[in-house]
């Protein structure tokens, strides 16, 4: 007799995790549009930084713009500050934004499922592999930026955002320590990416997701809101960097915003992920549905803004804008005192410490008839200060430009020995003179009590 033994039944491979990552990892970076994005965040930061640092006219309207030809440093700042505007929503709408919707143009969606064999692990793959390739853009930026102006001007010492001096090994940690908190925010606009991605289909409205969300966030940024509206929104953890390039660090401001940020990632990627279980991937023909992304998208993340709003109210106490007089005194005459010490070095004069000086600030905002808070170009501030050894008095006038975030722009006004002159001639020739016109930062989270100490 002869047995037949029946063929065992073929059991078909589990795909795992890791190797889904490194499949959509390679889809993403086979595309050219990220190759080309790649190439554009590995050269044109260290071009920009290299070229118009060694320009006679500098960017004097972007933070740390107009030291770009004292510092290499400086060019890598400047680009930071640029990022939280369009450009690092822009890279979460290619990578994030579109690595589900690409699926729907092309149809593959059945051939994905058939070889993964579950929802659930597609979208964590899908999730790290945009989050790997938006990180690895945003690490190049870091290091094109920083290498640009390194190699074209050096490593030299610049002045924080309250006047006193960092030295080029703590320049070079805080400047690394800045761009890390851009990571936060950058997590955020990419959820939302893959919430649109997820929600509208093959719709170009969900490509722009981060893109639209971030120009509705910069004009509530722009506007006279209560500042615990301002800090509860991502986009502010774009510019909480200045916190660190004072002393002491202003972080109240840069923890919000990063607790800010991972609650909108946790949110937003849940949402994303609930839609993409759910949803019916054999119609063909989905679009997407703008209702439901608003629906189920927008609206829990306008509540979530409105609940981090009332937290951060009661939290801090913050009302109003957070710009006041007393304030705004005591960041001009800080950075005053900072600075002159600076130009007294520069000068070659006798040494003087910030304490010595005494530096006081009075500032009026248009006159009596105008309240002295707020944002505006009209703020006049005139310091005061002492040498040692000396009884007279010496006065420096400021014309201020106040932003809604806290930034100021304070113009030398006269007189022009010290103040007056973009320049100062000491022993060893010209040299930029610091107390011409410098940028300072108001912590909008002080309380007038702290404010006034």
């Amino acid at each position: 007799m002869t047995a037949t033994v029946a063929d065992a039944p073929v059991r078909a491979e589990t795909v795992t995790l890791g190797r889904v990552v490194r499949f959509e990892v390679v889809k993403l970076v086979a595309q050219w549009r990220i190759r080309l994005v790649l190439v554009a965040c590995l050269v044109a930061p260290a071009l920009y930084s290299a070229v118009v640092s060694r320009q006679t006219s500098l960017p004097a309207d972007a933070v740390y713009g107009r030291l770009m030809d004292q510092s290499g440093w400086a060019g890598s700042l400047t680009i930071l500050v640029s990022l939280g505007t369009l450009l690092l929503p822009l890279l979460t709408s290619v990578v994030a934004g579109d690595i589900f919707a690409v699926e729907d143009r092309l149809g593959t969606w059945r051939h994905v499922l058939v070889a993964v064999r579950s929802p659930r692990r597609v979208f964590i793959a899908k999730t790290i592999a945009a989050l790997t390739v938006t990180l690895t853009l945003l690490g190049c930026l870091l290091v094109s930026s920083a290498a640009g102006g390194l190699l074209s001007i050096g490593s030299h010492p610049l002045p924080g955002l309250d006047g006193h001096q960092l030295g080029s090994g703590e320049l070079a940690r805080t400047v690394v320590l800045s761009w890390l908190t851009l990571v936060a925010p950058t997590l955020a606009f990419s959820a939302v990416g893959l919430l649109g991605s997820v929600a509208l289909g093959r719709s170009p409205l969900g490509l722009l997701a981060p893109v639209g969300l971030a120009l509705v966030l910069m004009g509530v940024q722009v506007m006279p809101v209560p500042v615990a509206l301002r800090v509860a929104l991502p986009m502010n953890a774009f510019i909480s960097y200045r916190g660190l390039l004072t002393e002491p660090m202003q972080l109240d401001a840069l923890w919000i915003g990063l607790l800010v940020c991972l609650s909108w990632t946790a949110l937003a990627t849940l949402l994303a992920y609930r839609l993409f279980v759910r949803r019916d991937f054999t119609d063909l023909a989905n679009d997407g549905s703008a209702r439901r992304f608003l629906v189920t998208g927008l609206v829990p993340l306008v509540g979530l803004a409105g609940l981090t709003t009332v937290l951060v109210a009661t939290t801090t106490g913050a009302t109003g804008s957070g710009i006041d007089r007393p304030k705004l005194e005591d960041a001009v005459s800080r950075s005053f005192a900072n600075l002159y010490v600076l130009q007294t070095e520069r000068l070659h004069r006798p040494a003087v410490t910030v304490d010595e000086l005494q530096a006081s600030a009075e500032c009026d905002k248009g006159g009596d008839l105008v309240e002295d808070e707020g944002a505006g170009s009209g703020w006049r501030c005139t310091v005061r200060w002492t040498l040692p050894g000396s009884t007279a008095v010496g006065t420096a006038v400021y014309q201020l430009d106040v932003r809604p975030e806290g930034r100021f722009v304070a113009d030398g006004d006269g007189p022009k020995e010290v103040n007056g002159f973009f320049q100062v001639r000491g022993p060893a020739g010209d040299a930029p003179n610091p107390l011409w016109q410098f940028d300072g930062v108001v912590d909008l989270l002080d309380t007038p009590t702290k404010g006034q100490q």
